[in-house]
């Protein structure tokens, strides 16, 4: 038996369950919200604890519903992503990095806006998207008719931003959260005549910390009564930005549900709140060890909030593991959506644990990878990625190793985490990537390449070491050159537009453009050295 093969068996199991969502939900077909944040840690809400901060919308959904105690994503934003939107482990998706390509789910994988649109729904998706920016992988291409936001991993300005509508450029509105909702109340107040699916994956805590004096203001002199273990680590008004960003998501999650309530449609929809990873920054994190790209409990625990009156029982508690791959089978059956994928789906409704407080359930291991590290989750065990074992009941800061006094528990998880290199891992990677980014797929109009998915030659470099925050620099000779594994989609008259920076000083430069046998030149008219 390989790792995966009683979770893909009860995946099986998945499409008779649908059969039965009738008897659970109470409308035809509910409408959905699915909230997912950027780097807010599970003690990043006052629900879990955090003293400094008021979450009291987003906490109000706990009380309206279901909080999970126990709900596990992946160490950083796009794996989380893919896993979200296929209900599908990253690694069989084909993401197995944050930029250069590597965030792209691939093409043939059914994502839950293929699912639901397909089921008669309206779908729209409103902000960092971080699966693909260029068609077939664009999120038009993706089952969602409505996007407006981004679709990189990082963006540098939060205030009236350049962004996308359906694939075109537009001028952003306003603090970037508040457009953001903004756009999803209008598709909302739309036509009511089919059910809707909105996604709204916010970009905040997210660098850069940058939020609206209205938020700041309270923050900037405040003390912090809770902070990061290693104090020395922490900086202090690096948390102060990103615990008011959190707060401005508080309002806008208020904005949203008083919306959904002057429309008469709070009982007719399912409203999930989640988070990418764990927190951005050493800051306080409920005790938790680990924070964003890692693999303890601290990088991987994220808050989940289900909220349906009427269904969902106020003040439901599941303490059961879980993950963010449940979540596109969970809401399927909830809504009374048949799920047809070429793949087997590794997540599984978790249906029972929300309206059946006596629901067995079970034995579950759940493997967190980033990179080259790998770390095991039971109910009760953690194994890090360094193999050393801890009991999670009673030790979630892992702070006292459990292998010799549990040898047993510790080779089982050890041969799980050995199963999934070799299964999952032999193959996986940039080295294996073999998909070019497509110009003119099937007729798109307008095909970004930005430089976060090129290659420096010669003396160029990057602006810093990430990608997703970059742009090429040090062009100093006629050999230096950047390039992008690139095909065109279909064969026409194009017309390139290039974003530069140069000094006044080298204007008249000349740049080629090229793409196998057929190339373009255009001269430097214009100094931009901002």
């Amino acid at each position: 038996m390989n790792l995966f093969q009683e979770v893909l068996s009860q995946g099986v199991l998945f499409l008779v369950c649908v059969c039965l969502c009738h008897e659970v939900g109470k409308a035809e077909q509910p409408n959905i919200i699915v909230i997912l944040t950027d780097d807010q840690g599970w003690g990043d809400l006052s629900l879990n604890g955090n003293m400094s901060i008021e979450t009291p919308h987003i906490d109000q959904l706990a009380t309206d519903g279901a909080r999970f105690q126990h709900f596990y994503v992946s160490p950083v934003c796009s794996p989380t992503r893919a896993e979200f939107l296929t209900g599908r482990h990253h690694v069989r998706c084909g993401v197995y990095s944050t930029s250069e390509g590597g965030e792209r789910v691939n093409a043939d994988e059914t994502m839950i806006g293929d699912v639901f649109r397909k089921a008669g729904y309206r779908t729209g998706a409103f902000g960092k998207w971080h699966s693909g920016m260029q068609h077939p992988y664009h999120p038009n291409a993706r089952g969602f008719d409505e996007f407006y936001g981004f679709c990189s991993g990082h963006w540098g300005n939060y205030f009236s931003p350049m962004l996308e509508h359906n694939g075109q450029p537009v001028q952003g509105e306003g603090f970037i959260i508040d457009d953001l909702t903004n756009r999803a109340i209008d598709f909302i107040e739309g036509d009511h005549k089919s059910p809707f699916f909105v996604y709204l994956p916010y970009n905040t805590p997210h660098s850069p910390m940058q939020v609206p004096d209205r938020w700041w203001n309270k923050f900037k002199n405040k003390e912090l009564t809770q902070q990061h273990l290693k104090k020395k680590s922490e900086k202090i008004d690096h948390t102060r930005a990103a615990l008011a960003m959190c707060e401005n998501i508080d309002w806008n999650v208020g904005r949203l549900r008083s919306k959904l309530k002057e429309l008469n449609l709070e009982k007719d929809t399912i409203v999930v709140y989640f988070s990418d990873n764990g927190p951005n920054g050493s800051r306080w994190n409920g005790g938790l060890r680990g924070r964003k790209g890692s693999t303890d409990e601290g990088g991987v625990r994220s808050p989940l909030l289900m909220c349906w009156p009427g269904v969902i029982e106020g003040g439901t508690v599941v303490t059961q593991i879980c993950s963010a791959m449940d979540l596109m089978p969970t809401l399927a059956e909830l809504a009374g959506v048949k799920v047809v994928t070429a793949k087997p789906i590794d997540g599984l409704s978790i249906v029972p644990l929300l309206v059946n407080k006596k629901a067995s359930w079970m034995d579950r291991t759940l493997v967190h990878h980033w990179k080259d590290k790998v770390s095991v989750r039971t109910q009760q065990f953690r194994l890090d990625n360094e193999g050393r074992l801890y009991d999670m009941n009673g030790d979630e800061g892992q702070q006292v190793e459990l292998n010799d006094v549990q040898p047993d528990m510790t080779a089982t998880l050890q041969g799980k985490a050995n199963e999934f290199r070799q299964e999952m891992l032999s193959e996986y990677g940039k080295p294996f990537d073999r998909r070019p980014f497509v110009v003119g797929y099937q007729g798109t109009r307008l095909t970004q390449v930005p430089a976060r998915d090129g290659v420096g030659h010669g003396n160029i470099k990057r602006s810093n070491r990430f990608p997703n925050d970059s742009f090429f620099e040090n062009w100093t000779t006629v050999d230096d050159f950047i390039s992008w594994e690139c095909e065109v989609g279909a064969a026409g008259l194009y017309r390139a537009e290039i974003f530069y920076t140069c000094p006044k000083e080298d204007v008249g430069s000349t740049v080629e453009l090229v793409f196998r046998h057929s190339s373009l030149t255009g001269e430097i008219t214009v100094p931009h050295d901002p």
